[in-house]
């Protein structure tokens, strides 16, 4: 059995019997509808706990996935689940968009509009209409794209404004997280506009949506891609001034190398391929900064203090494998081939939690686990670990 074989079986294997299962066994909420919103790092339930767009968004996103490629009925059921109560209760059916959070009754509780959380509400809808066909999905998925390009997207200075109020009106606090800076504009979400964009365009391609797609992807390799350091930036004034200082991100540098190339290949413009494949290896080539001798990737750094966030983030290892079989598949690269190996090594014998079910959500430094931080919460989500899996089974790699 040859590596790659070998991974294949292996990830199938954890995506079923240790991811999939965690979340339809343990996250249903059976009392109020929906998905519960948090799993501590302890394992303990808290069925009160508000729910958020993001977690049900790539709930959705998740089983609708699974669906697709393993055609199991218990997937597409709470793909369904996740699709029908989202529908239900995140969309403002009076201003559009979706809501920020509810309660755990499914009662709206933060009803601004970050357009990160609309991206990945698009990004599972359409991953619904292409498991299933389903025009009426679809036809919410489109609207969620014209209620970005209507407010969010910037017609002076180009690309798209992280947040409004729920009516659409400009709010003070713009920040994604308690963690981000609070500039008008990010590259995390102009990732996660990228992403969905791309996988709507599967099942809408419309020359509309393809304009958006190339103005996105200019976005990237004009005014985030640092042209000195081939990194990231993160933070950006309207009119494209870096804020917040000199920070990197090799997580969402690896990330972004397979998602830019990715919706390259998926839009079918030559052109632009070739314009974007050397900066897909350049921005691949700028991530090894964060990675360690055994294969893991750390997830930050701020150059202009010296502080370096070193913890070992289940997303950022998920991303790291992708990114790595990516440069493998596509450019015959076979040291990228034993990155993605050695991290998949890292993540077995790291970070999956083999007792409760899922993933731990990072190892310190030190090598402890983090339990300060959620198994299954607001961001801790079954969204890059099941993509990774799954980006392995359904590519063809040459023998």
């Amino acid at each position: 059995m040859t590596e790659i074989e070998t991974l294949k079986q292996e990830v199938r294997q954890v995506l079923e019997d240790n991811i999939l299962t965690f979340w339809m066994a343990r996250m249903q909420d059976h009392e109020h509808g929906g998905f519960y919103g948090r799993i501590d790092g302890h394992n303990q339930l808290h069925p009160e706990a508000d729910k958020g767009a993001i977690l049900n968004a790539r709930i959705l996103w998740t089983f609708s996935a699974a669906y697709r490629v393993l055609r199991k009925p218990e997937y597409l059921a709470m793909a369904t689940r996740a699709k029908d109560y989202l529908m239900d209760h995140f969309i403002d059916h009076e201003y559009g968009g979706v809501y920020w959070s509810l309660d755990y009754l499914g009662q709206p509780k933060d009803t601004k509009k970050q357009f990160y959380a609309l991206g990945f509400a698009l990004y599972g809808l359409s991953e619904y209409a292409r498991a299933t066909d389903n025009g009426d999905v679809l036809c919410q998925a489109v609207k969620l794209y014209h209620c970005i390009e209507s407010h969010a997207l910037d017609h002076e200075w180009g690309g798209y404004i992280e947040a409004t109020t729920r009516d659409w009106q400009p709010i003070a606090d713009m920040r994604l997280s308690d963690h981000d800076a609070n500039y008008p504009k990010s590259q995390n979400t102009h990732l996660h506009i990228l992403e969905p964009y791309t996988n709507l365009y599967r099942v809408w391609p419309s020359e509309e949506l393809a304009q958006s797609l190339r103005n996105l992807m200019h976005i990237f390799l004009g005014s985030i891609l640092n042209r000195q350091t081939h990194h990231l930036d993160l933070f950006f004034a309207n009119d494209w001034t870096r804020g917040a200082g000199q920070l990197e991100s090799y997580g969402h540098d690896i990330e972004c190398s397979w998602l830019l190339h990715e919706a390259a290949l998926v839009l079918g413009d030559q052109d632009l391929l070739g314009e974007m494949e050397p900066v897909v290896k350049m921005v691949a080539e700028a991530s090894e900064k964060g990675l360690r001798p055994d294969g893991s990737m750390i997830h930050e750094a701020n150059l202009d203090t010296g502080y370096v966030d070193d913890d070992l983030h289940w997303w950022v290892q998920a991303e790291n494998v992708v990114g790595w079989l990516n440069i493998y598949q596509h450019f015959g690269d076979e040291a990228a081939l034993q990155k993605a190996l050695r991290c998949w090594q890292y993540i077995k014998d790291n970070l999956i939690d083999r007792e409760h079910g899922e993933w731990y959500w990072s190892r310190r430094s030190d090598g402890t686990v983090n339990r300060s931080d959620d198994k299954a919460g607001f961001w801790k989500c079954p969204y890059h670990n099941v993509r990774m899996c799954l980006e392995i089974l359904e590519r063809a790699f040459a023998s």
